[in-house]
């Protein structure tokens, strides 16, 4: 399994870039109870070769100082080409077989390959803890376990008759849809600009392992994320 970290060199150059070297280092003092987050999401699963955009959102609530809890979700679309390497190996193994019969008969070219270009539409839901680390009035940094459900809809455009016969075996519905639990960690930054508002960038590495008996094995994605965000309700350390 092999995993990206572009993501992760754009959040640290988006760091780099939106806080000031001279950012006050004096604590924050003024923490509103919620913030509500939307912003841009960039997915990335290279044991795929697919990258995904679209949207992201998080509803968060601030127990204390150093703690808070949200639901976190996201969606995203993109295109690649499935070819049997993905595939589990006894699937590798029957069509290599069909496809040499078919070759041997002469209905297909020798050394035929087959590609099948594939579109992917994925939903994440996620809920659980996270801590943060206000020490800089301008900055709050956070990490938070990822934890959560993925659904994905999968639907195939074969190219070829060859591919239409064996997508038609393998899907029959034309599409497939699965859900499926994923784990990872994420983390990001916050730079408050105002009061209510701040510029959120994030990154989130999770694995999972989707329709099962179809793939080889699961694998990790890795998810870029930037938008704003907006604080509101009482000063938790008001007294």
């Amino acid at each position: 399994m092999s995993m990206s970290f572009r993501p992760i060199a754009r959040l640290l150059v988006a760091c780099l870039i939106l806080i000031p070297a001279h950012a006050a280092i004096a604590q924050q003092t003024d923490i509103p109870r919620f913030d509500i987050y939307g912003g841009f999401a960039d997915f990335e699963t290279p044991y795929l070769n697919l990258q995904q955009q679209g949207f992201h959102t998080q509803i968060g609530y601030n127990w204390n100082r150093f703690t808070a809890v949200g639901f976190d979700f996201s969606e995203g679309t993109g295109n690649n080409t499935l070819t049997p390497k993905v595939l589990t190996p006894a699937l590798q193994q029957e069509l290599a077989g069909e496809i040499g019969l078919l070759e041997q008969e002469g209905a297909i070219p020798a050394g035929y390959q087959l590609m099948v270009p594939t579109h992917a539409f994925s939903e994440t839901y996620a809920l659980g803890p996270q801590l943060t680390l206000r020490h800089y009035k301008r900055v709050t940094f956070f990490g938070h376990p990822s934890i959560g459900v993925i659904r994905q809809r999968v639907t195939p455009h074969p190219a070829d008759p060859v591919a239409t016969a064996i997508v038609a075996q393998l899907m029959p519905a034309g599409t497939k849809v699965d859900y499926e639990g994923f784990y990872g960690v994420g983390g990001g930054f916050d730079w408050n600009f105002a009061r209510q508002f701040s510029v959120r960038a994030q990154d989130d590495i999770v694995y999972w392992k989707l329709f099962d008996g179809l793939l080889a094995q699961g694998t990790w994605t890795n998810r870029f994320a930037i938008g704003v965000s907006y604080h509101f309700g009482k000063n938790i350390l008001a007294h």
